[in-house]
Formats: C-alpha cells, structure tokens, sequence
C-alpha cells in the first residue's frame, strides 16, 4: 500500500477525531483544506491496517523532528535563504513574520471576497489597501471586483505607493477589525503593497475591467501607469517567452486550455506556440482552432489568466524565465 503525503495526511486527520482535525485545519491555508478534503473524499474505505501504517510513520517522523524553540524565526530565514537566496527569503520572512502575529488576516482569508469586501468597504480607503496587500493577489483581486467601482483605480495608487507599514497601523488595524492583529513591537515595519503588488492583482482582473482602472490610473498619474504597464505580464507577452520557457509552459497546461486561449490572439503568437509543439501536435491544435465553435471573451480570458497563472508559478519556481512588457524587464 502506497499513500503519498496528501493521503498520509488525509488518513491521519480521519483518525483523530473531528474536533482535533478542525483545531489543525483552522491553522491551515483554504486551498490546503480543499485539498485534503478532495483527497479524504476520495480514499474510499479506510482500513485498521492503514491507520496504523500511517501513525507509526508519523510517530517516527515526530521523534526525529527536533523542535525550532526559540531560535525557530533564524532557522527559517536560513532555510529559506538558502532555498531561494536572500532577496526573495527576506521578503518570505517578513510576510511571515507578520503572519504570526496577524490572527485577524489568517481567519480573513477564510471568508468568501464578496463578505470581504462587505466587511472593509466603509473603512478608509488607505486601510482597505493594506488589507488588499495582505491578501493573495488572485483573492485581491476577487475583493476589489466587489468594491465601489469608483474607489477601484483610487485602492490601486494606494497599494502602488504602499512600501511599509508601522506597528501603529496595524494596531489601528486590529481595532478595526476587532481581531487579533498584532502590532509587535519586534517588527519595525512590513512591506507590504507597491507597484508589483497592483500589476499582479491588475492581471488577475477581467480585461474590461483592467482596461478600466489602468485608463483611471492614467488620468491620475502617468508615470505610476508606466511603471505598472511594465510590470505587467498579459498572455500576448508570450510571443517574447524564450522558446525553452514556452516549452516548458507546454507540459504544465491542457490541450484544452490552450484551445480556448489561442481564440483570437494574433498568427504571430499562435506560431510561437505551434514551433514548440511537436509537428503533429501542432497540426492538431490547428485543426482543432479552425474547426471550434465561437467562445464567450469571458472564457477565452479566464482560460489565458489559468494559463498566466501556471507560468508565473513556473517563473517563481525558477523552471522558465518571464520577460515583461519593459524592454528586457525581467519579472523573475
């Protein structure tokens, strides 16, 4: 019998009684807990004899595992430097080391965007951008569609010129939200928003409604749309990918995905595609085209963002190199 991880843990969670696995599941991220749920549902029957192989894996690991104590905030920081060099471990750190005294975003990130967005509209606008900040890019994204469209462009240039916050303001913040959001004073201030942060919360946005807000953005204040316009990484920029990157993306996404995708992007890119497929999965994928039926613009989008989404996690993990829209601007 081969369990992989996610089973191992599935097993263990249905084993321990309800009550202790919610107490571990309200310490974990929701995609986690989707996941494991997908996976408890799926095991099927589960024996006496893989519940025992499964605890006395996990008591093994337990006894071997030697406890961080008080030094536990230097040994991430080594390990993660040391797994992605310091500039990009420095920035991991700081967001952790927010994290653990931010209880409040913890259980935030558990609520649906549109009660988010209920819950923070009537704040300050500068309040509802740090909190923009703290979120996952694609679940800022999901809020901000929710929020007054008004405000929309306004919540952008905050979060675009957004470098650090103090102590004090998240104290403020804690109030608000009366929860416990920690203001240590070990932390002397978290980088949280910049223009970064609003070109990928931008990319995850519908087009017309990108398109929008980097119009209102322009009106406002040119050089910061300049500086997001280049930062920004929509699929036409895959005609500029490296032909070994795009044929690394290749294997990572669906024939399906990039069907939908492909509709209405220009020949150029299409044969950027094509001549890193094999010639009969390319001949293949232009029938298919030629022979689909027309598709919603929403879908065709929503299939370009997954697919942007795969190669910008590609990026992260080092496997393919992005270039953006600046000339020779690296995104990774």
């Amino acid at each position: 019998m081969n369990l992989d991880l996610n089973q191992k843990a599935a097993v263990l969670l249905l084993s321990i009684g309800q009550d202790r696995a919610g107490a571990i599941l309200k310490h974990m991220e929701g995609k986690e807990v989707q996941l494991l749920g997908t996976t408890m549902s799926s095991l099927g029957t589960i024996t006496p004899d893989m519940v025992d192989i499964v605890l006395e894996d996990f008591i093994t690991q337990a006894k071997n595992f030697k406890a961080l104590g008080a030094n536990s905030e230097d040994y991430i920081k080594n390990m993660l430097t040391s797994a992605l060099g310091e500039e990009k471990a420095s920035s991991i750190v700081k967001r952790i080391s927010l994290g653990a005294s931010n209880k409040g975003m913890g259980q935030l990130r558990w609520l649906e965007p549109r009660a988010i967005a209920d819950l923070i509209r009537l704040e300050h606008p500068q309040i509802i951008a740090i909190i923009l900040s703290l979120l996952e890019v694609d679940q800022a994204a999901e809020v901000l569609g929710y929020m007054p469209q008004p405000m929309q462009a306004n919540l952008m240039m905050r979060i675009a010129t957004l470098e650090s916050v103090q102590p004090s303001a998240l104290r403020e913040l804690d109030d608000i939200m009366d929860m416990r959001l920690s203001g240590s004073e070990g932390i002397k201030s978290s980088v949280l928003g910049g223009v970064d942060k609003v070109a990928s919360i931008i990319n995850f946005l519908e087009g017309a409604v990108s398109d929008t807000l980097m119009e209102e953005i322009t009106e406002n204040d040119t050089e910061m749309a300049q500086q997001i316009q280049d930062r920004m990484f929509v699929f036409e920029d895959l005609g500029s990918v490296d032909d070994r990157s795009i044929q690394g993306l290749m294997r990572e996404i669906s024939t399906d995905q990039l069907l939908l995708a492909l509709r209405g992007v220009d020949d150029e890119l299409k044969e950027k595609i094509f001549k890193n497929m094999s010639r009969r999965a390319a001949e293949m994928l232009r029938d298919d085209l030629a022979a689909s039926r027309p598709a919603k613009l929403s879908d065709v989008e929503a299939a370009q963002k997954d697919i942007l989404a795969i190669a910008k996690k590609l990026a992260d993990a080092g496997q393919i190199t992005l270039v953006g829209t600046g000339v020779g601007e690296a995104l990774v």
